[in-house]
């Protein structure tokens, strides 16, 4: 079943994929005896704006939940989910999607055998220029009508009220993609937040640009409690390819370095060195990695997106404790993105955890 606010939407889409049913009320859906699963993508007001009445309304419902970033937008927010999850001996998992990139699932398994020995270093870049023409809308969705009422965002132009948008969008994975590398919590953080693009259309209905104080750019580094640096940037409006991922790791035994990027035909490289062979060679990735049935020269969407669907079908059908990329994680994920929002605001290094 696919549920969605806009009928003609849902009609389109249902008939474009197969889908048999469509519905407008989520809550019908939920009410279903026959749904186990929900996949919640919506976008609010705002990016994300309502994951989180979906999200909690779900699992109340019984349903395992499969939620797009962010779940919430404070961190223990999503700790209550996941609880609540807990709880109800419910399943979870974020669209964290590429942590199921073949390219990184083959990286961390190589991490696991020992291949870089003792983590130092972890450098993570996501970028790419999907808004750096400033007549692209902030908001990309097509709308039909204006949307009356809400908190319109990005109005304080105080560099300390930036409105988070990049670091949560686009810095959640890569930060996901570190914390798995150096195998480590981080201890603190200290970064900032930019506005590269300050004027731009807000929708798709508004002719004139118009200043929007959003982060488009940012940055952090931080120190790890297994003595690791860990530094991340992200950006939308940096010239470059989809999805932009860039993962390096360096340690005591080696370095790996894994491209998330569509070029020359391709969407994901590995490269590996070792002190005694610093030149850094290609790495195939084994058949393993990769989602049954793909297809060769596969788009990296349904590539990556294929692979994180059968995992969580396969954790839910063998029914044992096996849940990688659920809500716990996603919390661990955005603490460290509202610590860095917190560094930004108030100029200084911030501590992890945030609660002590």
């Amino acid at each position: 079943m696919l549920c969605d606010l806009d009928r003609d939407l849902a009609e389109a889409r249902a008939q474009q994929f197969g889908i048999p049913e469509i519905e407008t009320d989520y809550q019908r859906v939920l009410g279903r005896p026959d749904i186990d699963v929900v996949d919640i993508v919506t976008r609010g007001k705002d990016r994300g704006e309502n994951h989180q009445e979906l999200t909690f309304a779900a699992l109340d419902a019984g349903k395992h939940v499969l939620c797009e970033k962010p779940v919430c937008h404070d961190y223990r927010d999503i700790r209550r989910a996941h609880d609540l999850a807990v709880s109800k001996n419910l399943k979870t998992k974020v669209g964290l999607t590429f942590r199921y990139a073949p390219a990184i699932m083959y990286m961390q398994a190589l991490i696991a055998e020992g291949f870089i020995g003792k983590p130092f270093i972890f450098n993570g870049f996501e970028q790419n220029s999907q808004w750096i023409d400033p007549e692209t809308p902030m908001d990309k969705r097509p709308h039909k009508e204006r949307s009356e009422g809400g908190e319109i965002k990005g109005y304080d132009f105080r560099p300390e009220a930036i409105q988070v948008l990049s670091l949560e969008g686009y810095g959640a994975p890569i930060i996901d993609i570190g914390l798995m590398s150096v195998g480590s919590k981080l201890d603190r953080v200290i970064g900032t937040l930019k506005n590269m693009l300050p004027y731009r259309r807000r929708t798709n209905l508004d002719t004139e640009r118009e200043r929007i104080n959003v982060d488009d750019a940012d940055i952090f580094i931080g120190e790890c409690a297994n003595g690791a640096l860990f530094s991340v940037q992200s950006a939308y409006v940096t010239v470059g390819n989809y999805p932009g991922i860039e993962a390096r790791v360096y340690g005591s035994n080696g370095a790996l370095v894994c491209r998330l990027v569509e070029e020359f035909g391709e969407c994901e490289t590995l490269h590996a060195a070792k002190p005694d062979a610093v030149e850094f060679v290609r790495m195939p990735i084994p058949d393993r990695f990769f989602p049954p049935g793909r297809q060769p020269g596969e788009p990296w969407p349904s590539l990556f997106y294929g692979n994180l669907v059968h995992n969580f079908m396969e954790e839910l059908i063998d029914g044992d404790g096996a849940n990688q990329g659920n809500f716990a994680q996603s919390a661990g994920v955005q603490e460290v993105i509202n610590a860095v929002a917190l560094s930004h605001r108030e100029r200084r290094w911030v501590d992890l955890p945030l609660e002590r």
